[in-house]
């Protein structure tokens, strides 16, 4: 190994919480501040030795939306002299977090970096456009802020339906999207029993629902529970209940894709160390994984589903790798399709592949995705003494995204 090198570390995360539950009254830049300092603590490495912090979100929430990155770094213990950036890259946001943190670090403007992410879908807004200059008279409507972030900008499709357009396109079958589903809840399930999830977990305090608003605690406060295991995953679902499921998105009688079959609408944040490994060295950071390199690449945005596989292919060509090099993948399940696809078009094994669950399954924050899908990467390596994984995913508006990293931990 290299003294450049870019060493990835200590991470750590909330729980994934289910849309409109245990996480809705979080703030996220109090999320944000609870992964970065878990993440510092695991390292061992004290906040004052950070100067730069990344921030992936895709949905800016509360009224410091713009500037969470800088708030999250401040109360999180970064010195005033340590720099912030917020980044967005759709569905790849939390990787592309990493990837910007070791941007700074190459170019020479950064030697330590918390790569961090999140999104409070929960929290996002209802809008109105005409307001501000004077409605006229009759209704004035509200737009779901959601609404900008799961449909398509070009075909104003939302994303499940480009799924769809990716399961007619290529022929593929209700029934293995369903099988995918169900795999994925398996796994989830499995990951959580075997204790491999709550290594990356740092349980949060949250409001507790159960406890009368008006009762404060002994301090005064109001009453909090800790949440400590992501919260959307429906360990107990059968293949029958999710043959069962009604599409979604098409009701047209050629619907295929399903809630069984898509990925989770949830909440939470993530947080990953990112420094050079002279800096790593130097100030006794654990030296887990390597990032080695990423690709980005475009596709039709009616298909965006298609996006990881030339994302990978270009990864694999830039890096002089196969898929028979990769011991570890992690690809998004935005929709079981986009899983299909990418094992039937590449070659992937599943034996290899999202082992402890996935968006369909433990959910899908675009800020936090990434990271968490790193994470899992790096702790199956370690685990497995595998070297090299892949994480990848499709981004909403018609592209794919894909990292490789290798395992250097020990």
């Amino acid at each position: 190994m290299k003294d450049d090198d870019i060493i990835l570390s200590s991470g750590a995360r909330t729980p994934f919480g289910d849309f409109g539950k245990s996480l809705r009254d979080v703030p996220l830049h109090q999320m944000g501040v609870h992964v970065v300092q878990a993440c510092l603590e695991r390292a061992g490495l004290p906040a004052s030795k950070v100067d730069h912090l990344v921030f992936g979100n895709t949905a800016p929430v509360d009224h410091d939306g713009l500037f969470v990155s800088r708030k999250i770094a401040l109360l999180a213990g970064l010195p005033e002299e340590s720099s912030a950036l917020g980044v967005v890259r759709a569905c790849g946001t939390g990787s592309q977090a990493i990837v910007s943190a070791a941007q700074q670090i190459m170019s020479g403007h950064s030697q330590i970096a918390v790569a961090a992410g999140g999104e409070n879908y929960s929290r996002v807004p209802y809008l109105s456009h005409s307001t501000r200059w004077g409605a006229g008279r009759g209704p004035t409507a509200l737009v779901d802020g959601l609404d900008y972030i799961y449909r398509c900008p070009f075909t104003k499709e939302l994303m499940g339906d480009t799924a769809e357009n990716l399961t007619a396109r290529f022929g593929y079958r209700r029934e293995d999207m369903d099988a995918w589903g169900l795999m994925s809840q398996q796994r989830a399930d499995a990951g959580r029993a075997s204790g491999f999830l709550s290594r990356q977990i740092a349980p949060i305090a949250v409001p507790d629902p159960d406890v009368r608003s008006s009762r404060k605690g002994a301090d005064g406060k109001a009453a909090t529970k800790l949440l400590e295991h992501d919260e959307f995953p429906r360990p107990q679902i059968t293949a029958e209940k999710l043959a069962s499921l009604k599409p979604a998105f098409r009701h047209d009688g050629q619907g295929q894709v399903t809630a069984g079959n898509s990925s989770g609408v949830t909440d939470g944040a993530a947080a990953l160390l990112v420094a050079s490994r002279r800096a790593a060295l130097d100030h006794g950071i654990p030296v887990q994984a390597r990032l080695v390199d990423w690709a980005v690449v475009g596709v039709a945005p009616e298909i965006m589903g298609a996006g990881p596989v030339p994302a990978i292919a270009k990864l694999l060509q830039r890096t002089d790798l196969s898929v028979a090099d990769i011991a570890y993948w992690e690809i998004n399940e935005a929709f079981a399709v986009v899983n299909l696809h990418a094992e039937r078009e590449l070659g992937i094994p599943r034996e290899r592949t999202n082992l402890y669950g996935g968006g369909i399954s433990i959910g899908h924050p675009p800020g936090a995705t990434g990271l968490r899908m790193t994470m899992t990467a790096m702790h199956h390596l370690a685990d497995t003494g595998g070297r090299y994984a892949v994480i990848s995913m499709c981004l909403g508006s018609g592209m794919g995204m894909a990292t490789l990293i290798e395992n250097v931990a020990g």
